[in-house]
């Protein structure tokens, strides 16, 4: 007799296209995303330093590298530390630590009662944005190191942490040898860059040179490298950063089209129509494909700007309408459907027609 399985749950492209959709919820804003992480580098790097900063700055709520944090409870697993190496060590970070940053030396293996053990701590701590766990070696069962254990390991954690809406980051180590892709030097097979949201490496310039490249990649940010050093509190300080542009296209979708319907309070028209009119000379990097995104995963975004947006389809082309709260109310709305198709560009009608 055939198990009773339940039906796929689908969503078709125009619907997806068309649906107002949430970025992804950030811990450090643009850089750790809740979701299942890992954080590679040498012995002695400065890994477990930089982890511990991380525990507490997020616990107050302080900008990382001058990137913003939610603030939140966070656990720190500390499981090759003493409670009093933590202590010295907090004295050198900071001046205060909050109640909300936890510490622990022990904990089970995976699938021996980690998870029970983290779900509790969640449940006590209903505030929990932040587990780290340093390292993972120390958390694995004792088994072969195959593709698919790794996978089966750190899958555990990735759905605990979707679970939760929690970000859960792993300690790792890099292989000694080298290689042309640092990803590539993470200790383990491929599957557990696969099994993560986002895998950060951190390389010294030179043992004991006390500065070091974070280069971060992942499904839910952009690559981009940090060059960071060490200071005499054992802090990691941002020295540079690979993206030099210092606003996201997020952030600049609202000030653009706040611009455009400054004066004309309402915009009807095609993607490919709107990108000309926010981005004409391209400077910004809002294409056709770009503009109907951004709008559709910045609604809240917009609505506190005072823009409402829609995106429909009409004559068989994607169109967006745009208005703005300070526009006539007592206007008749338009119709979607009678916008006259003639003078489209060519690369809308030729998007109906697919």
């Amino acid at each position: 007799m055939k198990p009773n399985i339940s039906q796929l749950r689908t969503v078709d492209g125009e619907t997806l296209m068309s649906q107002p959709l949430r970025p992804p919820d950030f811990v450090v804003s643009g850089l750790l995303s809740k979701g299942l992480h890992i954080l590679a580098g040498s012995p002695k790097v400065g890994k477990s330093w930089l982890a511990l900063w991380l525990a507490v700055t997020v616990a107050k709520g302080e900008p990382v590298w001058g990137m913003n944090t939610r603030q939140g409870t966070t656990l720190y697993l500390c499981l090759e530390d003493s409670v009093l190496r933590i202590q010295n060590r907090l004295f050198e970070i900071t001046e205060e630590a909050p109640p909300s940053v936890h510490f622990c030396t022990e904990c089970a293996p995976i699938g021996q009662g980690l998870e029970e053990q983290i779900e509790s701590f969640v449940s006590e701590h209903p505030g929990t944005v932040l587990v780290i766990i340093d390292t993972l070696q120390i958390i694995r069962p004792v088994h072969d190191a195959t593709y698919a254990n790794d996978y089966r390991d750190l899958s555990v954690l990735k759905r605990l942490a979707d679970k939760h809406g929690i970000a859960i980051l792993l300690i790792h180590h890099l292989r000694k040898e080298k290689a042309e892709d640092v990803f590539h030097r993470i200790s383990g097979t491929t599957a557990i860059s696969g099994a993560v949201d986002s895998s950060f490496t951190l390389v010294e310039e030179r043992r004991g040179s006390s500065r070091a490249k974070l280069t971060c990649i992942g499904r839910d940010i952009e690559f981009r490298e940090l060059e960071l050093e060490r200071n005499g509190d054992n802090v990691w300080e941002l020295i540079s950063d690979s993206k030099s542009q210092p606003e996201l296209l997020e952030d600049r979708i609202v000030v653009l089209l706040s611009v455009l319907l400054k004066d004309q309070r309402e915009f009807i028209g095609t993607p490919t129509e709107l990108s000309q009119k926010i981005d004409p000379d391209g400077q910004e990097g809002i294409t056709p494909k770009k503009v109907s995104r951004l709008i559709l995963q910045n609604v809240d975004a917009l609505r506190k700007a005072h823009i409402t947006a829609a995106i429909r389809r009409s004559n068989g082309k994607r169109i967006i309408q745009l208005s703005s709260a300070d526009s006539d109310d007592t206007a008749a709305p338009r119709e979607i459907g009678t916008i006259d198709p003639v003078d489209q560009p060519a690369e809308d009608n030729a998007e109906g027609a697919r």
